[in-house]
């Protein structure tokens, strides 16, 4: 699961009523930097648009909501290249490790968590994240957990997204907002690769952070650029924090540095 959702921070996570308007929307998404996307078992149409819309050029689509192992089953037919469950039973815990697909089961307590642990799964979904405890039960979470990452889902949005992704501990969000429904409904599939290219995973966000790109440094000597430039044992030079220390031009590749030092929702806007 980590070579998945490693490659973003956000997950689009759909609820879709027919096949071709799922399609429409995947493609939207991939359009504007979201690769990585879940369709859910919640609707008769889940199936057949994960099998379509797996055949798109650079979509990497999973299922989630899964339930039961034939759940489980019947998403690795569709084509699924993952799949996400709400929670975590030992039936289905066992399913998935004999079946081999990525997967990623849903905690949201310590408890389930160990769980999941002993079953080998390290990459775990927080649901539902916004009335779980949030950014503050993962934190409390990553003291006796420390190998294990989380993808918060359920309550997020592009205000509170920011907040969770500075947690070392979390790998990326899902969220229902970068596809609205009326938005589907009216089948704006612009403006959903406009929400999915102001996303924090979208590359149009991640290179046009900082006003200079930074210099690397080369072996054995130091970075210079422009401007005031982080100090390598900042908080600034972890992966995709969002404590930036303010400086113009940071020499760490970690795009949440730049991010930040606008306002924490600007991205969105």
């Amino acid at each position: 699961m980590e070579g998945i959702v490693s490659r973003v921070n956000v997950i689009p996570v759909l609820a879709v009523d027919g096949v071709d308007s799922a399609v429409e929307t995947v493609r939207a998404l991939v359009a504007g930097g979201l690769p990585v996307v879940e369709i859910t078992l919640r609707t008769p149409a889940a199936p057949a648009a994960i099998r379509a819309a797996a055949g798109l050029p650079g979509a990497v689509v999973g299922a989630g909501t899964v339930l039961t192992g034939a759940d489980l089953q019947g998403a690795v037919d569709a084509g699924a290249a993952f799949a996400v469950s709400p929670g975590a039973t030992p039936s289905l815990l066992t399913a998935a490790r004999h079946n081999g697909v990525p997967f990623m089961p849903g905690v949201a307590t310590p408890s389930e968590v160990q769980g999941a642990l002993e079953a080998g799964f390290t990459h775990l979904k927080f649901f539902p994240a916004g009335v779980a405890g949030g950014v503050a039960m993962l934190r409390a979470l990553a003291g006796p957990f420390a190998d294990v990452r989380f993808c918060p889902t359920g309550g997020i949005d592009p205000a509170s997204a920011p907040d969770y992704l500075a947690l070392d501990n979390v790998v990326c969000v899902g969220g229902s907002w970068l596809a609205p429904p009326a938005s589907v409904a009216a089948g704006d599939w612009a403006g959903t690769a406009g929400h999915a290219r102001r996303s924090p995973s979208s590359p149009a966000v991640a290179s046009g952070l900082a006003p200079t790109a930074p210099r690397r440094a080369s072996s054995g000597g130091s970075s210079r650029t422009s401007a005031r430039s982080c100090a390598r044992s900042s908080i600034c030079s972890r992966v995709r924090t969002a404590r930036c220390c303010g400086a113009a031009c940071c020499t760490t590749t970690s795009r949440w540095c730049g991010f930040r030092q606008g306002a924490r929702a600007d991205w969105w806007r």
